[in-house]
């Protein structure tokens, strides 16, 4: 049992994580789990580390180059491990790892594990409970199974640059990829459903299995309205800018002192937008008065809707829409959204001591429980942090042996 400080209402109290990803996707997906109260070891490559721990700047404070704010972002709740599996003893170890462990999160390229003998077919012989999480760009199957696949390739080979970016006759018209690594995040959760799913097997039958996310699969599987546009009618989307191509208004207006977001979505709240802007006749107009026919007329509403709106700043406007019931808000920077007393009252920003590098912060779990609520219990780790307290509480080494094995450079 893991020493962890995990609160006895964790919902994955008990649970061991062996976490061989890095990057985005499955360390994201690592930490979703450490969130709801798993004893998650981060495996990382002696003398290699997790690589995004690089991938700056920006830095933090006083860690340039070695310690990015990219890392922090999704390695909360871990212990992290430095181990050269690569050597024969190094290979041992993770197998030992994994024979106590419950789920093994890994995103190497297919086969890369085998190679040292820690695939799942190797691994489910001495843990046939094991659940076995794979994350490839493009799944363990199919002609593309054995490229290498990111995040900012896949926003494009999947559609999503497609539907992404001003439409062709504006300036600046062309695809544009989202500003964050949003498929890498979807292909998190989707690891993170996975293993659940896989728990609840596991809980009737008592059995592991393999479970198989592609980054490519992920894209896929939230094109919704565009792939069904598609599928069901024959009709591309194509890029809308800010305007949503089966809806409006909806998109960015301008008030006297700056823009914000207006965003109607079905004829009640267009009624209701209306009257909030003392424009009732707009309820009746055959041109406003359905959510096709404002589709058709978009240019005509845009326009009335932004001459509606001079006379007044932007925060008399949102306070006057939001009592309406018309959904509306500013366009926030990350600033802003510290500073806003919802996030702050959703306890959003999750503040964290680390030994090294002192405060650590992130954003929060996406969830609330009532009755199991997500913990926050260790600070993103430095590479190897936990390595001599892992091999102790886990495998019940010696020092004596855990010293072997640092001499002899497997770990770190």
């Amino acid at each position: 049992m893991s020493t962890s400080p995990t609160p006895e209402a964790a919902p994955l109290r008990g649970l061991r994580v062996l976490d061989m990803t890095r990057v985005v996707a499955g360390p994201l997906a690592g930490q979703i789990l450490g969130d709801l109260g798993a004893d998650v070891i981060k495996v990382e490559r002696k003398g290699v580390g997790d690589e995004s721990r690089l991938v700056g700047p920006p830095w933090m404070p006083n860690r340039e180059g070695e310690e990015s704010t990219y890392f922090q972002a999704v390695n909360r709740n871990k212990r992290s491990i430095a181990i050269d599996f690569a050597h024969p003893r190094g290979a041992e170890v993770i197998r030992s790892l994994a024979r106590e462990s419950d789920i093994l999160l890994e995103n190497h390229r297919p086969g890369t594990l085998d190679r040292y003998g820690l695939g799942y077919e190797k691994l489910r012989e001495i843990n046939p409970r094991l659940i076995f999480c794979s994350l490839t760009g493009f799944g363990q199957t199919g002609p593309y199974a054995d490229r290498s696949g990111y995040d900012y390739l896949i926003q494009g080979m999947g559609g999503l640059m497609s539907v992404t970016g001003l439409p062709d006759g504006e300036e600046g018209a062309g695809p544009i990829r989202v500003g964050i690594p949003i498929v890498d995040i979807v292909a998190g959760l989707n690891l993170t459903i996975g293993v659940l799913a896989a728990l609840q097997h596991r809980n009737l039958t008592g059995e592991g299995q393999a479970v198989d996310v592609a980054l490519l699969d992920s894209e896929l599987s939230v094109m919704l309205n565009a792939a069904s546009s598609w599928l069901n009618s024959g009709q591309l989307l194509g890029r809308s800018g800010n305007d949503h191509p089966s809806a409006t208004p909806y998109g960015i207006f301008d008030a006297d002192d700056g823009q914000m977001i207006i965003a109607i979505f079905n004829d009640r709240e267009f009624v209701r937008l209306a009257h909030a802007l003392d424009r009732p006749e707009w309820a009746e107009d055959p041109r406003f008065r359905t959510g096709g026919a404002r589709v058709a007329h978009r240019a005509e509403i845009k326009a009335a809707v932004t001459s509606a709106l001079k006379g007044r700043p932007r925060g008399e406007w949102m306070e006057l829409l939001n009592a309406a019931k018309v959904s509306c808000g500013p366009i926030n920077d990350m600033a802003d959204i510290v500073a806003d007393p919802h996030t702050q009252a959703r306890g959003m920003v999750v503040e964290q001591e680390h030994p090294v590098m002192g405060k650590v912060r992130s954003m929060g779990a996406g969830f609330k429980l009532s009755g199991s609520p997500v913990s926050y219990r260790y600070a993103p780790p430095l590479a190897g942090e936990h390595s001599h307290e892992i091999l102790r509480e886990v495998l019940g080494m010696s020092d004596e042996e855990i010293k072997r094995d640092v001499e002899a450079d497997v770990v770190g």
